[in-house]
């Protein structure tokens, strides 16, 4: 799989992705824009700007508008919002995709956000943040970010707040796409049964016009770490949920490769360290799972469990038991293991890629945040490259003592005896 790209005059980024014999085209536009550029005073509006885009357009007068036209085509539609991006996509079959094109188009450059729209989509919202306080496994991901980056953008859930969620108005939408939804900090990517030179020329039909600016730059984050950090979020749960990591590397760091491994060794799969120390040989946990995370400027690997909620403390020493042996280049890492954990990972981005919305997804982060696209064969001989000593090197170098971190969600009052567990 292999991609073409164009940069219209305008300065906005178009990316084809040609995928012989399917029937079916992903649009997707990508914006350098999410939770990390916001203030306190919009706090959640990049979240709530990708719920008003398809609210209506001069053009499309409401959202029934829109979602009939998409209905009616067999397509379907949604968007995202993280804290580095946010995404808009249609997916259809491929002799409807230029209908793709036009309506995103139209979203972005036509959106009336229309004050009693906003008004309804409020509630919505409100429900959403409801929805996700409700689910402690979804949560929890929210709460170890807040005690890792505090109290700023990075720190802040990308769905708002419901104090600032009941203020934000039209005139704020507006000053905030001028900000940041200028034509050179977008990327369309079209993937699926097309022709790249005809998609390239239907995204300029449909973009062309497009505005560009200067845009708005996110605070840039600054780590301070000098010891473990625990924080307790009460709740009357059945089960509690746990977040134990460390920080890490950026997007721009080699090092990120080795870093996947070791956390599909933990805890990536039914086979892993920590999911056989926990759950199959003490039944401590219904689920636990390990994974590397990135951003532009940050990174953290984390391991994350539901645990019966009298046996928190042994669950916790189990899996700071196997950080131990990796902090302490005690690992015993076999060829076995390490092939095992490369084909882990290579399989899994094999199957993601699978479908043109993924593939789509994969090639816009990258041409957004990333210094270079890597296409997907590339990557998959970056993990090929790993030896068992560099997973051992990142391992002794980023699990430390002093940059633990351990969230926990549910209804546990020893906040003492958690901290007294992070010792490695």
């Amino acid at each position: 799989m292999n991609y073409k790209k164009k940069v219209l005059a305008n300065g906005l980024r178009v990316l084809t992705i040609p995928m012989p014999g399917l029937e079916s085209v992903t649009v997707l536009v990508m914006a350098g824009a999410g939770s990390r550029y916001e203030t306190r005073n919009n706090s959640g509006i990049s979240h709530f700007l990708e719920h008003m885009a398809f609210k209506g357009t001069e053009k499309r007068p409401n959202a029934m508008a829109i979602s009939s036209l998409i209905d009616g085509m067999g397509g379907e539609f949604n968007a995202f919002t993280g804290k580095e991006t946010t995404g808009y996509y249609i997916k259809s079959s491929k002799e409807r995709y230029e209908t793709s094109l036009d309506v995103l188009s139209d979203m972005l450059m036509n959106s009336k956000l229309d004050p009693k729209e906003i008004d309804k989509e409020r509630g919505v919202i409100i429900e959403e943040i409801n929805l996700y306080e409700d689910m402690p496994v979804r949560k929890i991901g929210d709460i170890y970010e807040q005690l890792l980056y505090g109290d700023t953008p990075m720190g802040w859930d990308i769905a708002g707040n419901k104090e600032i969620i009941n203020k934000i108005s039209r005139e704020d939408f507006v000053s905030y796409m001028a900000e940041l939804y200028s034509a050179d900090n977008l990327t369309v990517v079209v993937a699926g049964g097309i022709d790249s030179e005809d998609a390239e020329s239907l995204v300029e039909k449909h973009f062309g016009e497009m505005k560009a600016f200067p845009i708005k730059k996110y605070e840039a984050l600054v780590e301070k770490q000098d010891k473990p950090q625990v924080l307790v979020k009460h709740k009357q749960t059945e089960q509690i949920h746990i977040a134990l990591g460390v920080r890490t590397v950026s997007l721009a760091s080699p090092k990120r490769y080795p870093l996947s491994l070791l956390a599909a060794i933990l805890g990536g799969g039914m086979s892993s360290r920590l999911f056989h120390e926990v759950r199959e040989k003490r039944g401590l946990a219904y689920y636990v799972r390990t994974h590397s995370d990135e951003y532009a400027d940050a990174g953290t690997l984390v391991s994350m469990a539901g645990i019966d909620p009298k046996r928190v403390v042994e669950a916790v020493e189990v899996m700071m038991a196997e950080y131990r042996k990796v902090a302490r280049g005690e690992m015993g890492l076999t060829e076995e293991e390490l092939t095992k954990a490369k084909e882990f990972l290579k399989g899994h981005l094999v199957l993601d890629l699978e479908d043109s919305r993924s593939v789509s997804v994969y090639y816009a982060h990258q041409e957004l945040l990333e210094e270079k696209i890597e296409n997907p064969a590339d990557v998959l001989a970056q993990i090929d490259k790993v030896t068992k000593e560099e997973i051992e090197a990142v391992g002794k170098e980023f699990l430390k003592e002093s940059t633990l971190n351990l969230a926990l969600i549910g209804n546990f009052e020893d906040r003492q005896k958690l901290e007294d567990l992070l010792k490695l």
